[in-house]
This record gives structure tokens, sequence and C-alpha cells, in this order.
């Protein structure tokens, strides 16, 4: 136990009770200090605490709102319900816990400082006072003269009973400063033993909440074992009806026919033609059911009955109009024109449309008459939902046509699932993961069974592929002593090697993180003029040795890359060049980019491709001439009308948003569509279309009809005038 203050010494006084006092003073300032900043602490602590509760109690009540949302199942409900209740219990705990706390130690120690603390030092003032004046009276008793009686006889007096004063003031200090030393190791000792205490209550609470619900979470485990077997067992089945479906439409024809679960006769798309504008077609979905014609213009419409009751009705072919594979439907009170996607799509609604008027006659079921012989391209598939519009074949079966894509490009595992667009190469799935983690400045990562694949994107993973990457990129890998990881290489390898590869450029020829400028001018140059000639293997061997994409080419009148592409025409090179992250929208030193390009060359696939990646079609020229005015000049009618419904559809999109009617105009978005679908399968169609000025021409008969399409809402526009209009 520590020494306390001597009584005895302090009523002599002495130096050794002065050093005990100071001493004992310095002791008592320190432990307030170190109180003070307990309490803060355990007040921040409690702060803290509370805090988490109610972030806890947040969580909680989100876990409730996610056991409502699986009311419908019994075994999910139930867990969560369990869970959250013993949750809620903790949570109370915890708020019991931080109670007792501020109890224990905050409401303790104020106690200990309030009660001692201001009496002490208010003591210790009239001490150090009274001190003050014994060694005046002192002092003054020692100066008085011994010839005056009267006045040693006073200053002793004073003397006196200044230090009987002293004396008893002193004795009181001693008295505190010991309680205050004596209780304060019991009032700590006391303070943290509560606080273990309720901790020691908390853990001992938790401890049996969880020990009551250990039989529930063995039943929840049972039954979470049982539901992985099932999800599992659910997941490889709906794998296996994927490929099935995918396999029987790898052809990429649609097939029409009855539908499962579906009391429909057939169901799929078609165009229909509006009675109004008979230029303006819609795609909607239709379906025969109970001798009725029914059609939805979209998902988020109702449907709607067409032909009430198809006895009334009569179907014939269409074959005097422009448009191919059409049917007519023909009542008393209206008649609607209808298209296919194929011959054989026609015939099948023909047959089914005929076969439906004829069971309705006989009023008994006539299978022959609704499922043709040949078998016929279907537009659901067996799960009842519409097949994608796309014609072209599934991502992965034409991805892994291109050379070496049936491996991983980086560790050669089998049937790889994913894609890098920029780089034109397939990969497995953990080798997908490290690309992703490089950026999408070096590697745009894309699953070839989840994902939407454009028809210029495929065509560059069967155009480049692994084994033309991979001789670029691994050039010089055994020449610098690197083995290439296999599938059972560790994942740090692997993201090793791809860095090494990608990123570090370490095995390219002439290539790498550290070339100078002058070979990366040289690069540059590579990459420009293999994109004119639409070189890809030569532009990614440039990339990879270090061109930079959107460099200028001073030789070149400032020309990029990009714009080189668009003079030469090749559509695949402008792809490439925009997944590798090319400025559509640069311009060379006269002012001309890449959209100008293509106009004055009459690529109309370019600009489609152009348009559709951002393209400004309003910029001008060192002459002050737009790529609309351009098309113009050179009378390359394809490209005219593109960029003249483009600037149309704008221009009654900002109209109509006055009047609330905002978004483009489905007949643009089919136009533009079909020229880009063109211009990607089909591109000798688009080869170098003019005006024919001299009159008359069939030319000139189609454009007027796609015209008066685009502009039903506003009659008939002639071509030729507005074309000169615009320009102007």
């Amino acid at each position: 136990m520590d020494s306390l203050l001597d009584f005895e010494e302090c009523i002599k006084d002495s130096p050794e009770f002065r050093l005990n006092l100071d001493q004992f003073e310095a002791d008592v300032s320190l432990l307030e200090t170190q109180l003070e900043k307990v309490m803060k602490l355990c007040g921040k602590m409690v702060e803290a605490g509370q805090a988490y509760s109610a972030a806890n109690q947040l969580f909680l009540s989100g876990l409730a709102e996610l056991s409502v949302y699986h009311k419908k199942d019994g075994v999910i409900t139930n867990c969560l319900n369990q869970f959250n209740q013993g949750l809620q219990e903790m949570v109370s705990f915890h708020t019991m816990l931080f109670d007792q706390t501020q109890r224990a130690i905050r409401h303790q120690l104020t106690n200990l400082c309030t009660q001692f603390l201001p009496q002490l030092a208010e003591t210790r003032r009239e001490f150090v006072r009274i001190g003050e004046d014994l060694e005046t009276a002192a002092l003054k008793s020692a100066q008085v003269s011994r010839h005056k009686a009267g006045d040693a006889e006073r200053a002793s007096h004073l003397l006196l009973a200044t230090r009987k004063c002293y004396q008893h003031f002193a004795l009181d200090y001693c008295l505190q400063l010991n309680t205050f030393k004596t209780q304060q190791r019991v009032d700590i000792l006391n303070s943290v033993f509560s606080f273990v205490q309720a901790q020691f209550t908390f853990f001992h609470q938790g401890f049996d909440l969880l020990r009551d619900l250990e039989p529930t979470m063995k039943t929840m485990a049972a039954q979470l074992s049982q539901l992985s077997a099932d999800c599992a067992a659910k997941r490889k089945d709906l794998e296996n009806k994927h490929l099935l479906v995918q396999q029987r439409d790898a052809s990429g024809e649609p097939m029409v026919g009855p539908c499962p679960r579906s009391d429909d006769i057939i169901q799929g798309y078609l165009f229909k033609r509006s009675r109004r504008k008979t230029k303006t077609w819609k795609r909607c979905w239709f379906s025969i059911r109970d001798n009725q014609l029914i059609y939805r213009k979209s998902h988020k419409e109702e449907a709607v009955v067409l032909f009430e009751d198809l006895r009334l009705c009569a179907v014939k072919s269409l074959d005097h109009i422009d448009r191919r594979f059409c049917f007519e439907l023909l009542s008393v009170q209206k008649c609607c024109a209808l298209q296919g996607d194929s011959e054989q799509l026609k015939q099948a609604w023909l047959s089914a449309l005929q076969g439906s008027i004829d069971l309705a006659y006989r009023e008994k079921a006539d299978v022959q008459l609704t499922q043709p012989k040949e078998p016929l391209p279907l537009l659901c598939g067996g799960d009842n939902s519409p097949a994608p519009p796309s014609r072209r074949p599934p991502a992965l079966g034409v991805a892994l046509r291109g050379p070496g894509n049936h491996r991983c490009c980086d560790c050669s595992e089998e049937e790889p699932r994913w894609a890098s667009i920029n780089l034109g190469v397939t990969m497995c799935i953990e080798c997908s993961g490290i690309h992703r983690s490089l950026g999408v400045h070096l590697s745009k990562v894309r699953s070839l069974t989840l994902d939407s694949w454009e028809a210029e994107q495929l065509k560059l993973l069967c155009a480049l592929g692994n084994d033309v990457i991979n001789r670029i990129y691994e050039a010089r890998c055994s020449e610098r002593g690197r083995v290439k990881p296999t599938t059972d290489s560790p994942r740090a390898e692997k993201e090793m090697w791809i860095k090494e590869k990608y990123v570090e450029k370490r095995f390219v020829q002439n290539g790498g993180s550290d070339g100078s400028q002058r070979d990366k001018d040289a690069a540059g140059l590579r990459l420009y003029r293999a994109a004119l000639a639409g070189d890809l293997v030569a532009m990614a061997a440039a990339l990879a040795q270090g061109a930079e994409v959107n460099g200028s080419i001073a030789e070149e009148e400032g020309r990029t890359a990009l714009i080189g592409a668009a003079v030469g025409g090749s559509l695949l090179a402008c792809e490439f060049l925009l997944l590798n992250g090319a400025n559509v929208n640069h311009r060379d030193l006269r002012g001309q980019g890449a959209l100008h390009a293509a106009a004055t060359a009459g690529h109309t696939g370019q600009v489609c491709l152009l348009m559709k990646r951002g393209a400004n079609q309003y910029a001008v020229d060192e002459r002050g001439q737009d790529p609309l005015a351009i098309a113009v000049e050179t009378a390359h009618a394809d490209i005219v009308t593109l960029l003249r419904m483009a600037r149309m559809n704008e221009e009654m999109r900002d109209s109509e948003g006055v009047f609330g009617a905002v978004g483009d105009d489905e007949t643009f978005q089919d136009i533009f569509r079909d020229f880009s679908n063109m211009a990607s399968h089909d591109p000798d169609k688009l080869a170098r279309r003019q005006f024919s000025r001299g009159g008359g021409g069939d030319e000139e008969e189609e454009e007027e009809e796609e015209e008066e399409e685009e502009g039903g809402r506003g009659g008939t526009i002639n071509s030729q005038q507005s074309v000169e209009k615009t320009s102007e």
C-alpha cells in the first residue's frame, strides 16, 4: 500500500513533510488528468457503440424486408425470421452493455472527481493562504525590539494564534489528501470491476442465446445442404436446356410453331403495315388463339384482337408489292398486310391461318393443318419466349471458329466462354477475371454466352483470333526463356504472365514499355498504313509495338489511323480501332474527321458505324462543309439519305420534346439498323450507289419511298429538294 502523509510531520511542518506534500499534490493532479481522459474515452466508446447498435438495427430491418420478399418460400422465411429474432436480442444485449459501461465508468469516476477534488482544491487554497500569514507573523515577531515589551507580547500572541490556525488547516488538508488517496483505489477498482462484470454478462447472455439456437441452426444447415443440391441440379438442368436450344437454333433461323405450355396455335414476330401510313411497317408479336388473330405492339402493352373471327377472313399471298415474304388477311370490314422474316415463315403463317379457318368450320382439331410436313423455322423458343431478332449464329459458335479460339489464349484451357473484344482473343473464366483487372483501356472482356455481340465484333474474333494475337504478343517468349502457364497453373502465375504479355509487352518483337519515341512514331506510321490497307494483323502488331491509336501522322496531314481506315473502306479496321480507344471525332489539319473521310469515299458502312459510335455529323472542315454537304457534292445517295434522316430524326425529337413525346423515330431506327446490318453482312449492296440525275431511275424511286417512310408525319418530301435544302 502506498504511504500516506504523517500527521506528526504535518504539525512539525518539516522539509520532509513539504516534499511529501508536493509529491502527493502532483499525484493527485496526474490522477485527475488520467480520470478525465478515461471518462472522455469511455464516452466516445459508448457513442460508437450506440451508433453500431443503430446500424445493426437498420441491418436487421433490411433482413426483415428480405424475409418478406421470400414469404412464399417457407424454408428461407423461417430461417431469416429466427435469425432476425436472435440478432434482435443480441442488439438489446449490446444496448444493455453500453448502458452498464456508462454507469460503471463514467458515473462512478465522475462521483469520485466531484466528491473530493473540488473540496480538496478549496482546502488547499486556505492552507496556502494561512501558510503565507504564518510566514508574515513569524517575520514580524522576529523583527520586534526587546525594549518594546508591549509590541513583543502582541507579536508573540499573533504568531501563536496564526500557528495554531495553520496547524488546523494543515491537518485538515492532510486528512483530505489521505482520504482521497485511499478512496480512489476503491472507486477505480470498483469501476473497472463493474465494467468487466458487464462484459462477462454480455458474452454469457450471447453464449446462452446461440446455444438455444444451435438445434435450429443444425436443422437449417440440413435444409441449406438440400437447397444447395437442388440448386445445383436445377442449374445443370437449365444449362442443358440452354445448350439444346442453342444447338437447335445454331442455324440462326428462328422457328415458328406451337409453343409449349400455351394455348396458341402459332405465335411469333411479324411486320404489320400501318393502315394510315402504307409505307410504315412495325414489328409486333402475333398469335392465333380461340379462332382469333391477336397481336402486341410491345411487351408493355396489352394484347389487341386484330380479327375476332377467322371464319370471316381470307388469307392470300402478296406478290405485287416491293417487300418480300408478305401476305394479306382480309375480312368484310378490313384488311391487314403482314410480313415474315423469310419465305418459310410466310408459308408457316399462311398454313397456320388457313388451318385455323378450316378448323373453325369443322369444329375439330386437325393437327396436320397447323403443323407443316417440312420442318419450319420457329419464332418462339422451347420455353415460350421470343427468340432474339438477330439471325446470326450464336456468338460462341462463331467465335470458336477463329484460328486457335477453341482454347484459352493465355492458359490453353479448352472451350473458353469469354473474349476480349479489343484484343480479338478468347479466354477461360479465370483468365477473363485477370484481364478485367487490367482495366478496359487494355482489355474489354465480354461473355460469349451471356452478353450481346455485334456482327463486327464477332468478325474481329474470327479475323484475328488466338493464334494471330499470340504470334504477336508471344514472339520473343522462347528467347526470354519464359514458359507459358497451363490450365493447372496457379492463378498468381497466370496473372504474372498476362501482365508481362499485355501490360509490359515483354515478348513483343520490337515492342515493350521502354521503347523510344522514335520507335513509337514508326509504329504509329505502320498502324496508319495498315488501317488504310485494312490489314488487321499489321494493325494489331503496330498497337502491340507501342503505336498510339490517336497519334497524328504528320506525313498524312495530321490524320489518325481511324481516318485512314475510313478512307481505306475497311469496316473491321474502323471497329478494331474504335474498340481500342480511337477518338471518333478527331480531325486532321484540314478539319476533316473519319466521318468526313467516309462520306467522301462513299463508304456507307463506315458512316453507319461512326455515327453509331458518336461521330459528330455537324462538324465542318476548313471549307465549311459537313459530312452531309460532302455526300451531296460527291452524289452518294445512301449516305445522303442516312445523314439527312438522322438530322430529321433529331429535329423531330427536339420539336416533339416540347409536347412530351421524347424519343427517336422508330422508322429511322429501323432504316438505320437495316443499313448497319447490310454493311456488316452484304456490303456489295451498298457499293457506290449514287444519284441518278438523268431522271426516273429505280434508285430514285426507292429513295423517295424511304423518304416517305421517314417523313410520314409531314407528308411526302422530294428527295433532291430536301438534300439541297439541308446542304444550304
